[in-house]
Formats: C-alpha cells, sequence, structure tokens
C-alpha cells in the first residue's frame, strides 16, 4: 500500500513505515512559539526541569502578535521570551521582523521536515513540502526539550485543481470555496494534499495561502509537493541546498478526492462570524465596510501588496472606510518600499502598519467599534476575532480588499 505525502514525511521522522491513523513519536526538526503562546510553553518547558534546549538553533520564539506591544501586561510576557531567548540560546524574532509563519517559511524551514508551533496556522509552512502543524503549548514545550513530539498520522484529502482562475481571482477564492464546500470541520484531522495544474503554476506566495488556511477547514496540516518553484524560493532565500522533493506513491490511499474547476471559482467572500460562510462577492455590494485591512500571515507577502497597489495607484480610499495595510515582514516591508508601493497606499490615504499580525489578532491596531464592519484578507472571522464581539468581519482576497476600499462597499471591480 502506497504512501501520501504526509505518510511519507512522517515515516522517515519516526524511522519506520507508518499509515493513517497510527499513533507515533515523531523526531521534530523546528520548533516555534509566538508571544501569545509563548510564555506558557516557556512555564511548562522549565516544569520539565531541563538545562537545556534540544536544538536551540531551530527553536524559535516570535514576538509578532503584539508588536510593538500596546500595554504593560503584554510588555512583561515580551520580557519573559527575551530572557528565555538569552537563557537558553534559542533564535528571538523581534518586535518588527513580521509574523512567525511568513518568517519561518523565509528563514528557517525546508521540504521534507517537519514543523510544530504553538499557533494553529503553523501548518503555511506545508507550502515548502514540510509536515507543519500546530500544537498546545505544552505539546511545544516538550519538543524544544526532547526534539521529539507524539501525533496520530493524518488521513489525507487530495484536492485535485485544474483550469485557469478567471480575472482578479487569487488563491485565497479557491481557499474561501473549498471550506464553504466542505465546511469549517469538513477536514477535522485530515491532511490536505493539493495538486492539479493549477497548483503547479501557482507562485509560491499563492501556496503559502492556502497551507496557511488548511486549518480552517479543521485540517491538521495542508501539503504540497516541492518542485522547481520551491528550489528557486529557497535559494533566494539562501537555502538552495535543502531543496528535496518528497512524492506521493502513485498508489496512496487517501480517504477522499475533490476536484475543483478553477474556471468555476468566483471571488468569494467569507460572511460573519464562520469562514464556511461563504458567498460570491457579487452578491454582496449592499454591504457598507469601516474598515479594509490587507496584510497578516495568509495575505501580507509581497505579491499581495502588489496586486492592492496596482487598484490603488491614482486612487483614494473612499472618505467613509478606514484602510490599513501591514506588510507580514520586515522583507517584506523593504520590498514594498523598494517598488514604490508604501507610497502608493499613502498617496491613496491608507494607513501602513509595522510588520506583524496587527490587527487580525485583537489585541491593538484596528480594533473595531460596536457594529463596525471589517473586510480583512486574514483567515479567520470568529466573533470578537478583531477586539469586539459587535464587531463584523468579512474574508476576502487583496484584489476585493483593494475595490472595497474604494468603493465603500464589499466589491470585485
Amino acid at each position: 500500500m502506497g504512501l501520501t505525502l504526509a505518510e511519507k514525511i512522517i515515516s522517515e521522522h519516526a524511522g519506520k513505515t507508518v499509515h493513517a491513523g497510527e499513533l507515533v513519536i515523531s523526531k521534530v526538526d523546528v520548533t516555534a512559539v509566538q508571544d501569545g503562546t509563548g510564555p506558557l510553553t516557556v512555564q511548562e518547558f522549565k516544569k520539565l526541569g531541563k538545562d537545556r534546549l534540544n536544538n536551540p538553533e531551530r527553536t524559535i520564539l516570535f514576538i509578532d502578535h503584539a508588536s510593538p506591544s500596546p500595554r504593560k501586561e503584554l510588555s512583561n510576557t515580551h520580557m519573559v521570551l527575551r530572557d528565555f531567548h538569552k537563557e537558553y540560546g534559542a533564535v528571538l524574532s523581534d518586535v518588527g521582523a513580521g509574523v512567525c509563519h511568513q518568517r519561518l517559511v523565509e528563514t528557517f524551514v525546508n521540504p521534507g521536515e517537519i514543523l510544530i508551533g504553538a499557533d494553529s496556522h503553523t501548518c503555511t509552512s506545508g507550502a515548502l513540502g514540510a509536515f507543519a502543524t500546530g500544537m498546545g503549548s505544552t505539546d511545544i514545550a516538550v519538543g524544544m526539550a526532547l526534539g521529539k513530539t507524539w501525533l496520530k498520522v493524518p488521513a489525507t484529502f487530495k484536492i485535485i485543481v485544474n483550469g485557469k482562475f478567471r480575472e482578479g481571482i487569487c488563491s485565497k477564492d479557491l481557499m474561501l470555496h473549498l471550506i464553504g464546500m466542505i465546511g469549517a470541520d469538513g477536514a477535522t484531522y485530515k491532511a490536505l494534499e493539493f495538486t492539479g495544474e493549477t497548483i503547479d503554476n501557482m507562485t509560491m506566495s499563492e501556496r503559502f495561502t492556502l497551507a496557511n488556511m488548511a486549518v480552517e477547514a479543521g485540517a491538521k496540516c495542508g501539503l504540497f509537493v516541492a518542485d522547481d518553484k520551491t528550489k528557486a524560493f529557497l535559494e533566494e532565500r539562501g537555502r538552495g541546498d535543502k531543496f528535496r522533493q518528497i512524492l506521493p506513491d502513485s498508489d496512496a490511499v487517501y480517504e477522499r478526492i475533490i476536484e475543483i474547476n478553477a474556471e468555476d471559482v468566483p471571488h468569494t467572500v467569507s460572511c460573519p462570524h464562520t469562514v464556511d460562510n461563504t458567498r460570491p462577492a457579487a452578491e454582496l455590494s449592499d454591504i457598507k465596510v469601516n474598515q479594509v485591512y490587507v496584510g497578516t500571515c495568509t495575505n501580507g507577502r509581497i505579491e499581495d501588496l502588489r496586486i492592492v497597489a496596482k487598484i490603488l495607484k491614482g486612487n483614494k480610499v473612499h472618505k467613509d472606510v478606514r484602510m490599513l495595510i501591514c506588510p507580514a515582514s520586515k522583507d517584506v516591508y523593504k520590498q514594498a518600499l523598494k517598488e514604490g508601493l508604501i507610497d502608493i497606499f499613502v498617496d491613496s490615504n491608507a494607513s501602513v502598519l509595522p510588520p506583524g499580525c496587527g490587527p487580525c489578532v485583537g489585541v491593538h491596531a484596528g480594533i473595531l467599534g460596536d457594529g463596525e464592519v471589517c473586510l480583512a484578507t486574514q483567515n479567520r472571522n470568529f466573533q470578537g476575532r478583531m477586539g469586539n464581539t459587535k464587531g463584523f468581519i468579512y474574508l476576502a482576497s487583496p484584489y476585493v480588499a483593494a475595490y472595497t476600499a474604494l468603493r465603500g462597499y464589499i466589491a470585485a471591480k
């Protein structure tokens, strides 16, 4: 019986051939925490009585969710991570460096590796051909101490996408469309393995968006076969020697196969308060917005900012709309500056925030007022997600976000 991509990677790390449903002890290559989950991880690590990290060079501490800190309590939690970095030698990604998931793919994770992180969107790195998944703080503490973790090998859904997107359609539209099809719990604890000619033709940025949102369908991870585009991305980041390709077997067993025609995917929007509450953008022109947010680990990459800048150039954001733009990392910010994108944003009356999670997590920067509506390129629209349970969040692509900012209502043109 052949192996899926997830089974192949976990088998290598478990030291034996494993199949879906088995409980295994697996080696871990990279562990990561952020400033929301990290302090608890530090506390649990110290309870283990270990005087050293198993692999400090690949234990990464990110300060990104409240970056910079908006209040003293969060500043104190940041101090916990900085002190742990100094004491144990873990790598620190401090204020302004960017969102953990973008930083992980830029710098730390390679094909065929296993990454565990104390954040649900750790699955973003699956676009590099790595098994990347989120876990609780205690599990990450054990991984940091021992270089191992336990997990159940997930069954796999094979997502086959063929054809060409219509003009302006983004991979975000595809992912929202898929989640709308199968539901927010439709792939609970499954691996989503993306394949097909549409996937092959996607940029790495587009793939990162798909992998990032796998968890919004309940999935354990989202996986892609590493290919020439993966290799080129790694070479650009100085890690070309880390490229390797792992292929699923031709006779791999999939729990479910889902086929999608790219031409059928519309501009898709998730309506409050669940990600699977999807509708075509064309049906939502009666929804006026107060805020538009472009950024996050889902759509804060340079390719996303280019889409927005192209639409905003020479135009002004609607007078009733606050538009916030947040590059996902320092490198993205620097590239946007170099290309003149920041000038376009400022000239259009958008506000540019420092690299990080920004308004997405709802602890600072862009918290909604009572009854306000935000259209965002982030990955979640749960009630209260942006800091106010009386706010309303719609999710969409950077393309839809840009036109919405200009029109003052949800629009795709």
